[in-house]
């Protein structure tokens, strides 16, 4: 069975894909690397919220909904200036409100690795792993509840 091209997945195949990546990563002492690909996978996470209230929302074509996710710049620029203001006055809002600080610290770790070439540790590289984890699986459970990124050593779910 050849695996799908990753331009074809889904966001959620390609936020496991990433995370699946982040692993071996990891496991090869690679820190920064891994952490990048945390940061990667939440933001995959987000476009894939922002997607599924805009499909719910409006019936805004597809390339329309990519070029605002692409402008919105990043996972910070992403939950500010289009998932906040597309949840505003919903029962979503309280549980993005609360994954926001989560989002800017994602963010800012990414952005001391990729703009600015700091290198991190294991033990530095510990909880923005666990904390891009629970912003992805948080995020993503209000509009898929079964989610859940697998670890290496599990087999798919069912879906």
């Amino acid at each position: 069975m050849s695996r799908k091209p990753y331009e074809k997945r889904t966001d959620l195949e390609k936020c496991q894909s990433q995370w699946t990546k982040l692993q071996g990563l990891h496991s090869r002492e690679e820190w920064s690397a891994a952490i990048v690909r945390a940061a990667t996978a939440a933001e995959i996470a987000a476009n894939y919220a922002i997607r599924a209230e805009f499909e719910s929302q409006s019936e805004l074509p597809k390339h329309f909904v990519d070029s605002l996710l692409k402008s919105a710049n990043g996972l910070q620029g992403k939950i500010d200036k289009l998932l906040v203001p597309l949840v505003k006055g919903t029962g979503k809002a309280k549980v993005i409100g609360k994954l926001k600080p989560a989002s800017e610290e994602i963010n800012n770790i990414r952005n001391k690795i990729v703009h600015r070439g700091e290198f991190l540790d294991e033990d530095e590289a510990v909880a923005p792993i666990q904390h891009a984890r629970h912003f992805i699986e948080s995020l993503v459970h209000l509009y898929e509840p079964a989610f859940k990124l697998r670890d290496k050593k599990e087999e798919p779910t069912a879906e």
